[in-house]
């Protein structure tokens, strides 16, 4: 393992994802193949120590791995694959997007950097990936040190995250996280319409309400939506209700029919044949597997 693997792999405890003694600072460890299938990122940044994965977003294909980090400047359902073994597994930090941190960040930048090439459009707004240039990495290191130390992850934890951001500002590709602090800007609108669905997503929802609450046209609400998240609104939310009803069955042992209503489908039906085309197996059959 190199240094930076050895230094997660002591915060990992074991397989999936773990939280740290920092808040908004989790570990994952995974120590097998796991086939291309869907998957809920949160909004945050992503740095593999060890191993690799793909994310399909739309029809394009991300690597991430220790030379390349993976920023999501929204919440985003995509696709992924992971590549790990028991001999070699796959070990990231992941860290949380905290908007106050960001705008701090941004704002001394802002006395010291010309900004202005930021505000020109970019695409793929939602999810960008960026080389791990040696700056970057001394920070995820330094991070990962304090880590390993109660007083350290106290005393130093918010700083060294503070300056993961600012090396993240740094990059190439940070144009989507400035955008996102940008009040009136489609990421950080998009970002606001997305807020609502995650905090709603099981009430009926109208594309034409989430327009109205960040000051867009239906048309052009549409275009922002798809530009950043690569998905239409109502397949965004068919998409999240998805996710979140696999989890109430995986995590909390509902029953088929609970999921579909919890998550706010009126056809237990419907819920199977949709659940079943995204994920590949319908509600029973992925039940009977998580039983085993």
């Amino acid at each position: 393992m190199s240094d930076m693997a050895t230094l997660m792999d002591r915060l990992a405890e074991g397989e999936g994802l773990r939280d740290t003694r920092l808040p908004g600072v989790r570990i994952y460890k995974a120590t097998q193949y796991v086939p291309r299938a869907p998957l809920l990122y949160e909004q945050g940044i992503i740095i593999v120590g060890q191993g690799a994965k793909r994310v399909f977003l739309g029809s394009v294909e991300y690597e991430y791995n220790p030379d390349n980090y993976l920023v999501l400047s929204v919440p985003l359902p995509a696709e992924c694959e992971t590549t790990a073994s028991k001999e070699n597994p796959l070990l990231a930090l992941l860290v949380d997007i905290d908007l106050r941190v960001l705008n701090n960040v941004i704002g001394a930048m802002d006395d010291h950097c010309d900004l202005s090439r930021w505000d020109q459009p970019v695409s793929s707004q939602g999810l960008f990936l960026t080389h791990a240039d040696p700056p970057f990495k001394q920070a995820v290191h330094r991070l990962l040190t304090a880590l390993q130390s109660p007083i350290e992850t106290e005393v130093l934890g918010e700083g060294l995250v503070r300056e993961l951001i600012f090396r993240v500002m740094r990059g190439e590709n940070a144009a989507s996280l400035y955008a996102l602090a940008m009040k009136n800007s489609n990421v950080s609108r998009i970002d606001k319409a997305l807020k609502q669905i995650h905090g709603s997503y099981q009430e009926p929802m109208d594309v034409t309400d989430l327009a109205g609450m960040v000051n867009m046209s239906v048309s052009a609400f549409h275009r922002a939506f798809k530009d950043v998240t690569a998905s239409s609104p109502i397949q965004y939310i068919k998409k999240i209700r998805l996710n979140k009803a696999k989890d109430l069955l995986q995590e909390q042992g509902l029953r088929v029919n609970e999921a579909a209503s919890t998550v706010g489908y009126e056809s237990a039906t419907q819920f199977s044949r949709e659940f079943k085309r995204y994920f590949g197996d319908s509600p029973v059959a992925f039940v009977s597997q998580q039983r085993g």
